[in-house]
C-alpha cells in the first residue's frame, strides 16, 4: 500500500497578537472600531504571544529528533512568521526539508468588513450584518472579502502540496484561527454544522497545536488519525503552568 499523505500534520495558530489584544478591548468596550495602525498583514505577538511562541518552541523541541518536524509552511503574515520562526530557533536546521511562506495559508479576508468589531458591522453596515446572521460564517462572503468557503478551496490546494511533494515527512503549519477550523473540516471530514458548533465552543487558542499521525491501519489506504486538539504548551505564570486544549485518545480517529 502506498502512503500518499505526511506521516504527521501539526497545525498552530499563531501566538497572541497586538491585534487580538485591540480586538478583544474594543469587543468589550462596545465600540465600533479595532485599533491597530498597521495591515493586518504587519500586526505582531504581543509580549504574551513572543512568551507563548516560546513555550511552544520548547514543546516541539522536547519531541525525539525522529518526531520533530522537518517541514514548516507559515502564512506571510508577520506574527505567523514570528511564531514560526520561534520554533525554528529550536529545531535541528540540517534536517530541515523546507522551509516555506505560503500565502494560501494567509488569514481569512474581511474585506469592508475589515477592523470593525461585531457591534461595529452592526452599526455601519446593517444589511450585512442581518446577511451575516441569516446565512451563517460558512458561506457568508462580505464585500471584497471571503467566506469560510473560500478559504477552504484555497486550502485544497495546499492538501495537494502536502500529498504531492511531502509524502512521509513531518509538516508543521502556522496560520491562522479560521485556517486550522478549515483544515480540520478538511482533514476529519467534517460538515458546515460540525465545524461551526466546534467553532462557538470556543476560539482555537493562541499557539495551540492540533496534530494528526497517518495510521495505515484506517481505511482502505490508511488516513490521518487527530492525536491533539488545541493542545496548548505550559506556559510558566507565577510559578504555575496554565494549559488549555486537550489529548485526544488514539482510539479518536480523524
Amino acid at each position: 500500500m502506498e502512503q500518499k499523505w505526511p506521516q504527521e500534520i501539526w497545525l498552530v495558530r499563531h501566538g497572541q497578537s497586538a491585534g487580538n489584544v485591540a480586538r478583544d478591548a474594543a469587543e468589550a468596550a462596545a465600540g465600533l472600531h479595532i485599533q491597530i495602525a498597521e495591515r493586518d498583514v504587519d500586526v505582531p505577538l504581543s509580549a504574551l504571544g513572543v512568551r507563548q511562541s516560546e513555550a511552544l518552541a520548547m514543546w516541539f523541541a522536547a519531541l525525539p529528533a525522529a518526531r520533530q518536524p522537518n517541514v514548516v509552511l507559515h502564512s506571510p503574515y508577520v506574527r505567523a512568521r514570528q511564531t514560526a520562526l520561534a520554533v525554528l530557533e529550536r529545531l535541528d536546521r540540517s534536517e530541515l526539508l523546507a522551509v516555506q511562506v505560503d500565502e494560501r495559508l494567509r488569514e481569512k479576508e474581511f474585506g469592508i468588513l475589515d477592523r470593525l468589531t461585531t457591534h461595529g458591522i452592526k452599526h455601519k453596515y446593517p444589511e450585512l450584518y442581518e446577511q451575516r446572521q441569516h446565512v451563517g460564517k460558512f458561506y457568508f462572503r462580505p464585500p471584497g472579502g471571503e467566506s469560510w468557503c473560500d478559504v477552504i478551496l484555497r486550502l485544497r490546494s495546499v492538501l495537494d502540496t502536502l500529498t504531492r511533494e511531502y509524502c512521509r515527512e513531518r509538516v508543521l503549519i502556522v496560520a491562522h484561527q479560521v485556517i486550522v477550523n478549515c483544515f480540520r473540516y478538511l482533514i476529519e471530514r467534517l460538515d458546515e454544522a460540525a465545524i461551526l458548533e466546534a467553532d462557538r465552543a470556543g476560539d482555537v487558542p493562541n499557539c495551540s497545536v492540533t496534530a494528526y499521525r497517518f495510521d495505515p491501519a484506517l481505511g482502505k489506504r490508511g488516513k490521518l488519525a487527530l492525536q491533539l486538539l488545541n493542545f496548548v504548551a505550559p506556559l510558566e505564570q507565577a510559578g504555575a503552568p496554565v494549559t488549555v486544549g486537550k489529548d485526544v485518545p488514539t482510539a479518536a480517529k480523524a
